[in-house]
C-alpha cells in the first residue's frame, strides 16, 4: 500500500535537508572567521563565482530564495566593502552587484580551507555517486522549474 506520508517525494526532501546539514557543518569552520551570516557567504559566493555580474533577483531565483532575504544579505556585503553595486544597461533598478578587491581577499582567504574540506570528503565519498546525485538533482530541479512556470501561467 502507498503511503502518501512516506511518498518518494518526501524522501527525497528529507534527504536534500540532511545532506545540506551534513555538507554545512564542516565548511562552517572555513566561514567562521569572516564574521558573514550563511546568507552573507551564500550572497558572496554566488557574486564571486558568477560568469557575469548578478542581480539580487536572478541570485534569488536561482538558490530559491525571496529577493528580500537575498537583497539584506547584499546590502550588508555592499555596508562591509566586499560587493558593490554597478549599473545595469538592462534594467533601470535591479542594480549588478559586484566583488570589489576586499570581496575578493575574504573569499581567497577562506579558499585553502574549503578546498581542503572538499578534498577530505571526497576521500570519503564515492566521487561517481556524487557526479550522478549532482546529474539527478539539477534534472529533478529543471523538471519542478517546469512544471512551476506552467503553474504560474
Amino acid at each position: 500500500m502507498y503511503d502518501s506520508k512516506h511518498s518518494d517525494l518526501a524522501l527525497l526532501v528529507d534527504a536534500v535537508h540532511r545532506i545540506r546539514g551534513r555538507l554545512r557543518e564542516p565548511f562552517q569552520a572555513a566561514h567562521t572567521g569572516t564574521g558573514l551570516s550563511d546568507m552573507e557567504i551564500t550572497v558572496l559566493t554566488a557574486v564571486y563565482e558568477a560568469e557575469q555580474a548578478p542581480t539580487v533577483p536572478r541570485i534569488g531565483r536561482s538558490l530559491g530564495h525571496p529577493r528580500q532575504v537575498i537583497q539584506r544579505a547584499a546590502n550588508a556585503l555592499i555596508e562591509q566593502g566586499l560587493i558593490t553595486l554597478q549599473d545595469n544597461p538592462d534594467h533601470k533598478r535591479a542594480s549588478l552587484l559586484a566583488m570589489t578587491e576586499k570581496g575578493v581577499a575574504v573569499k581567497q582567504a577562506t579558499k585553502a580551507e574549503t578546498d581542503a574540506i572538499t578534498a577530505s570528503l571526497m576521500d570519503a565519498v564515492d566521487a561517481d555517486a556524487v557526479r550522478q546525485a549532482t546529474q539527478l538533482l539539477n534534472a529533478i530541479r529543471q523538471q519542478i522549474e517546469a512544471h512551476s512556470r506552467i503553474e504560474r501561467s
